[in-house]
């Protein structure tokens, strides 16, 4: 559902109603293209390959009460459900979730799914141990400390956030797998949002951008401890090209940026 390409302001309910309506519309493509790489039931971080079975970012997870933010099919919910953890999936999109059933059915693991924005989680305060997102919900939302403060509430406290984004250096390079996309073409420190419009102006998909700062100085706002924050290196073993991501920009700047927190109190 790509339209004409802008770069200006967009609200919360803006960038909420464009989040839904693409991820409605693209599902199906989106779980077509990157579904075998993605697995049934496999946590992985983003586009370079990092597993969570291999680098345990969210330490033990069974008997746990996990909540997945932004989970599209439910791969990583999944996955934990399959360690043991308690995992529920949401999502905005229920295009997405109706992708989480159909994996159910295949796999033979239920996850439990519940359609939500990432700013109104509809969970009590505390009901989770950890709360984790690769490359859901953060990117596309206005307001990123609404979200913060969302998972801090949900969240017991000394419990865990981990996420996944695109790594804010790649906002300076054009989104391009190949020679061109290596040379800066747009200020790092310009956070003015991507969208994607269509003939009558009306927004269908909205990316934001923060540097680093911003992102950290959000996660203390929202009583948050930066734990680590790992920018995974490409592997030789990994020849797929996906969007702007690629074994060659992969092996000269980061494309990923995941950021492990916990909960103060």
């Amino acid at each position: 559902m790509t339209g004409s390409i802008e770069r200006r302001p967009a609200g919360v309910d803006e960038s909420r109603r464009a989040s839904r309506t693409w991820w409605d519309a693209e599902t199906a493509a989106y779980q077509a293209e990157h579904g075998a790489f993605l697995g049934d039931a496999r946590f992985v971080w983003g586009p370079e390959g990092l597993d969570e079975a291999d680098v345990g970012l969210l330490g033990p997870v069974r008997g746990l009460r996990v909540l997945e933010v932004g989970a599209g099919a439910g791969q990583c919910s999944r996955w934990l459900q399959g360690q043991g953890a308690l995992a529920v999936a949401s999502d905005l999109s229920g295009a997405q979730l109706a992708a989480s059933r159909d994996l159910d059915g295949q796999t033979g693991t239920a996850v439990p799914v519940v359609q939500a924005d990432a700013g109104g989680l509809p969970f009590a305060a505390g009901s989770f141990d950890v709360v984790c997102s690769a490359y859901g919900a953060l990117p596309f939302v206005a307001d990123v400390l609404a979200v913060h403060r969302e998972v801090a509430r949900v969240l017991r406290p000394g419990g865990r956030w981990a996420f996944s984004v695109t790594h804010p250096v790649r906002w300076a390079f054009p989104d391009d797998p190949g020679q061109p996309g290596l040379t800066v073409s747009h200020s790092y420190f310009d956070r003015t949002p991507y969208l994607e419009v269509g003939p009558d102006g009306t927004a269908t998909y909205v990316e934001h951008h923060r540097t680093i700062g911003d992102q950290v100085r959000a996660l203390a706002a929202a009583g948050f401890r930066l734990v680590d924050l790992v920018e995974p290196e490409w592997p030789a073993t990994n020849e797929q090209v996906w969007g702007g991501w690629s074994p060659l920009r992969g092996g000269l700047i980061p494309g990923t940026a995941v950021f492990v927190c916990q909960r103060d109190g």
